[in-house]
């Protein structure tokens, strides 16, 4: 059973910095991609950030292009959001996501609450 777990989530003040982490388990496979979505009080679920393993492209949503960086981990099946100048508006649960067959994402974490003041 495929499972993603992140961690990293927490409390920062406006103009400071946060990493979080996802990590696959459950299956030996290798991931097409990994990417970061959030949803931000009353809104939607919104895109952050994909990384394309095979290829190294990356996407950036244009209100964090500049700011966030996404990369892969030192362990298979992981990858890591470095967020830096963070704003109020940032505040959201952030999932981390993961696609095995290269047509979208198949598997969800838990979330991890990011609030920035």
């Amino acid at each position: 059973h495929v499972q993603l777990v992140e961690s990293g989530g927490g409390s920062v003040q406006a103009g400071g910095s946060l990493t979080l982490s996802c990590t696959v388990s459950g299956t030996t496979d290798s991931t097409y991609s990994m990417g970061w979505v959030r949803q931000r009080p009353g809104q939607d679920r919104e895109g952050v950030t994909v990384l394309y393993f095979g290829s190294g492209v990356t996407y950036y949503d244009d209100t964090v292009e500049g700011r966030f960086t996404i990369s892969a981990g030192d362990a298979k099946n992981t990858v890591n959001l470095q967020m830096d100048h963070l704003r109020p508006e940032d505040t959201a649960v952030y999932y981390c996501a993961a696609d095995f067959t290269g047509r979208g994402f198949q598997y969800w974490g838990q979330g991890t609450q990011v609030t920035v003041s």
